[in-house]
């Protein structure tokens, strides 16, 4: 597991041994999963629990905000 950004109390990994779609998991009162791409392109949340609604929006202006970044990072630890 490789954090690769902390914000907002938020602390977004991306696991060494996980698959594809490229996704993170993002960690704050509770766990979530986010796609960094879906059919549209823009990334897509896939399940949290434990978060509130507010969390879960902050988790996905951070990850909407640094799409690319977290993208590159993914590539780089995945291949």
């Amino acid at each position: 597991m490789v954090t690769i950004h902390r914000a907002h109390g938020l602390r977004i990994v991306i696991y060494t041994d996980d698959h594809e779609p490229a996704h993170v998991h993002v960690f704050g009162d509770g766990p979530a999963k986010i796609n960094l791409t879906s059919p549209d392109g823009r990334p897509e949340l896939v399940w949290a629990k434990d978060m509130k609604r507010n969390e879960v929006r902050r988790a996905m202006a951070v990850v909407i905000e640094h799409q690319a970044a977290f993208l590159a990072r993914w590539r780089e630890i995945h291949g």
